[in-house]
């Protein structure tokens, strides 16, 4: 017996007296079942076990119970395989592909500046041959080349992947925000110096604004502190000492490290650095 009966195309009365016969005849089962008006939508569910196929060189070796298998997910038809993405011209119709892209962005401030200010952030910021730039250039994070360019241009170069595009729109930022910045430095040097009051206030924002970016749930808590949640881990911020409390070791090492390098970008930096 079906768990659900759907009666259609009869008349209402006799349709109604059908269906409360069926309901009689079947009571001692569970059974649904529905006459619907001429145009009434009838939602139904179903539920069934999803099956996902490990191939390639991810079959290759058993993993231990609660060891993490990571790939790519085909679904071809109602079926679904996991495999490296290498093997996925081997496995498959589709093909993977390298995209390098490049942009040129007005910049105006001495380059050695903007290399600076990366090392505060990135652990990763070296410098490459001339012969192989043709020109000043440093590479970021191993992954987004710089390039410094003639009349006051850099141009960025980078293969396309998530990470590569969050390294370069965080270096698309701040080139903007430093040449952003430049004129003021002209302008208010012949005016009055903000108060130290107003300086801390902006500091203190671009501190909370970075480790939202770098962790995510940053919020404010008791005594000005600074609490930082991730994945279930909770790290408390001294922001006056720098000193970071948690029960999670690499959680407290990762935002003290991240707040050290933080406090010192956002202090000021002499226009004559190269």
């Amino acid at each position: 017996m079906p768990p659900n009966i759907i009666l259609v195309h009869g008349e209402a009365n006799e349709m109604g007296k059908l269906k409360h016969k069926l309901i009689t005849q079947f009571a001692d089962r569970n059974t649904k079942i529905i006459s619907p008006k001429n145009c009434q939508s009838v939602e139904m569910y179903f539920y069934s076990e999803k099956m996902e196929k490990t191939i390639g060189r991810l079959a290759e070796n058993t993993p231990e119970v609660g060891e993490t298998v990571s790939g790519l997910l085909v679904k071809k038809a109602f079926t679904y395989q996991i495999m490296a993405p290498d093997d996925l011209h081997v496995f498959s119709q589709l093909s993977t592909a390298n995209i390098s892209q490049r942009i040129t962005i007005a910049y105006s401030g001495a380059f050695g500046v903007l290399k600076h200010k990366l090392k505060q952030i990135f652990e990763s910021v070296e410098s490459l041959p001339d012969e192989e730039s043709e020109g000043p250039a440093f590479r970021v994070h191993e992954r987004l080349t710089v390039k410094y360019e003639l009349e006051k241009h850099i141009s960025l170069h980078w293969r396309s992947d998530p990470i590569s595009n969050m390294v370069l729109d965080f270096v698309v930022a701040l080139v903007l925000n430093i040449s952003r910045e430049i004129p003021k430095v002209v302008v208010e040097s012949e005016k009055a110096t903000k108060t130290e009051e107003e300086n801390n206030k902006k500091a203190e924002k671009v501190i909370h604004a970075l480790l939202v970016s770098l962790f995510g749930d940053v919020k404010f808590g008791e005594n000005g502190k600074l609490v930082i949640s991730v994945d279930g881990n909770v790290a408390h911020l001294h922001k006056q000492s720098g000193n970071v409390e948690s029960e999670n070791e690499g959680l407290r090492e990762s935002v003290r490290v991240a707040f050290q390098r933080i406090q010192n970008a956002v202090k000021p930096i002499p226009l004559s650095v190269s």
